[in-house]
């Protein structure tokens, strides 16, 4: 099967340039300027650009045991349609992800159903070392630990433990970090003044800067001592930025971190209108650690952008703020968000490319992926930069049927994504006779 895109601007490696591209089956087999070739399918890309899928490296797609909320084919099929070619999913479903066996479960549920490309970290507790231990870093992406339970009982605050994991696991290790005792303290002052009836401004309070810094440090302090590969999840803090550094080439660092959509686009002013909707954990919080979380990305030293996609039903949602659960789904709308900041002039297209697809490829050694290059995998996207559209409940795909983003204007759409040169979507129609690949790793 041959595939030509014709007249594309490719976004890839920094530069924006006009070229065609062939596929040939699974991989890309030319890039050129002018190709000429029979081909069994042909997408004339006028007009659009041309970017390598996005890899978002943080996931809750909520299967097995939470499908009320979501499950791999209906998330998958959103992010498709978000412009994500592969996904990297949490291990907090329903039994927890802290055995091989049940971890290839999963994984044997997405080679039925998931549209896109797919792996599945390894979960750690406090008493599963040796299972941990098993993991190959050919074929998971990480080992992930909760330092601080935002969901279940997967919190591992046993600082043996958390000694052991990091000087043992020869793979990367992904970090929630949010320290548990501060957040009980800062929960039992809020009780004290309010009882139950706690408002959602709160949230940035109760899980405040300090909880998410003293967290922060002690796993860097623990990679440090170790040597161990770390990756930080959602750094929502100013203060935090400071455990990071650009002084060394993303490919040579030891800790890298990511930052998430909803920490870029919102603050603790938005709570007002989106309450619990926008209650996330770690939580979104001032303006200026927005600002200054935006300004690290440009900076180099936050390395990835991800969505922490984690659904819930409204019903979930629409509860008191305890009652309340944390987490939001993001994986259809945040390619167009952060191409929205390009369009104001905040970050440029090739940046974008740079944090949401090709810095992922690099942080993971993901095998052939996260780049426009011959011999690597056809994974795609195509979008339009002037196209406005409104983010509408008869347009969100999520298996919840809601996004904090409802009402929201973009204007930029995505029009095709193909995955491993299979066409998936295309102009809001999917073509589900393929099913994506899983993800290998150059460990």
């Amino acid at each position: 099967m041959l595939t030509l895109i014709k007249n594309a601007k490719l976004v890839n490696e920094g530069r924006t340039y006009q070229s065609d591209v062939l596929i040939e089956n699974q991989k890309i087999k030319k890039i050129s300027p002018k190709i000429t070739i029979d081909a069994d399918q042909l997408i004339d890309a006028e007009g659009l650009y041309l970017l390598p899928g996005v890899i978002d490296d943080q996931v809750h797609f909520r299967e097995p045991g939470l499908t009320h909320k979501a499950n791999i084919y209906s998330e998958s099929k959103a992010a498709v349609a978000g412009g994500i070619t592969s996904f990297m999913e949490m291990p907090n479903t329903n039994p927890q992800v802290l055995t091989q066996e049940l971890l290839e479960g999963k994984y044997q549920i997405a080679s039925k159903t998931s549209i896109a490309n797919y792996s599945f970290f390894m979960g750690a507790s406090n008493n599963n070392l040796e299972e941990i231990l098993k993991t190959n870093p050919k074929n998971v992406g990480a080992i992930k630990i909760f330092m601080g339970s935002s969901t279940g009982n997967m919190l591992v605050d046993n600082k043996n433990v958390l000694e052991e994991i990091f000087a043992k696991s020869p793979m990367l290790i992904a970090v929630h970090c949010e320290d548990e005792t501060i957040i009980k303290e800062n929960i039992a002052k809020a009780k004290a003044q309010y009882g139950e009836e706690v408002s959602m401004s709160e949230h940035p309070k109760i899980r405040s800067t300090e909880a998410c810094f003293k967290s922060s440090s002690l796993a860097v302090a623990l990679a440090k001592k170790h040597n161990a590969r770390l990756h930080i999840f959602h750094i929502s803090t100013e203060k935090e930025i400071e455990l990071l550094t650009n002084k060394v080439p993303l490919k040579d660092k030891r800790i890298t971190a990511e930052v998430c959509i909803h920490h870029l686009w919102f603050d603790e002013t938005n709570y007002t209108e989106k309450g619990t909707l926008i209650k996330w954990n770690p939580a979104v919080k001032k303006e200026s650690d927005k600002n200054a979380l935006f300004q690290a990305l440009l900076d180099d030293k936050l390395d990835v952008i991800a969505t922490d996609h984690a659904p819930h039903t409204l019903e979930e949602k629409n509860n008191t703020y305890f009652k309340a659960p944390s987490g939001g789904p993001l994986v259809q709308h945040a390619l167009p968000a952060m191409l929205e900041f390009s369009k104001r002039g905040k970050i440029n297209i090739e940046k974008v490319v740079e944090k949401m697809c090709h810095n992922p490829a690099i942080c993971f050694k993901i095998e052939n992926r996260g780049f426009i290059r011959e011999g690597y995998f056809a994974d795609l996207v195509l979008v339009d930069l002037n196209n406005r559209w409104q983010v509408k409940k008869d347009n969100i795909l999520y298996k919840c049927g809601w996004s904090p983003f409802e009402g929201e204007i973009f204007n930029t759409k995505i029009t095709h994504t193909l995955i491993n040169g299979h066409i998936a979507y295309e102009h809001g129609k999917f073509d589900e006779r393929k099913n994506g690949m899983r993800l290998t790793f150059n460990r």
